[in-house]
């Protein structure tokens, strides 16, 4: 069932670590994003250091903006092609799309503390005239 020789973790430790809830941990093995957890006679999860930086990985990738659907999209190619360089192609592609709609939030954000400026101004013009 395990390596005996092997350092398991348990999820209270993992989640202190990452500063993530048991939960989080536990629905992302549920959904298949953690598919490498053991588990001890009586059905206790243990992690390794494996699993530590999986979880890393994905706290990472959800800070990029990664959806969990295409986290879940990477773990498919990967199932299937066993690539690295199949999944982080596919990963660069995710990454320029996430880093296009970030360009074009800040331009629309651009334009409108622009509007706010304006009638800011307007505002100001029109109280020193009264």
């Amino acid at each position: 069932m395990y390596d005996q020789s092997e350092e398991f973790l348990s999820i209270g430790d993992i989640a202190k670590k990452l500063e993530m809830s048991q939960r989080t941990i536990r629905y992302y093995e549920e959904i298949g994003l953690l598919n490498s957890v053991k588990r001890m006679e009586g059905g206790k999860r243990v992690y390794t250091n494996e699993d530590l930086r999986r979880l890393k990985l994905i706290k990472r990738l959800k800070v990029l903006g990664l959806t969990l659907s295409e986290m879940a999209e990477l773990e498919a190619i990967w199932s299937i092609q066993k690539s690295n360089e199949v999944v982080l192609g596919r990963l660069l592609e995710l990454l320029d799309g996430h880093l296009k709609n970030l360009d074009d939030r800040i331009a629309d954000l651009n334009i409108l503390r622009n509007e706010i400026v304006e009638y800011r101004t307007r505002i100001s013009k029109k109280l020193k005239t009264q």
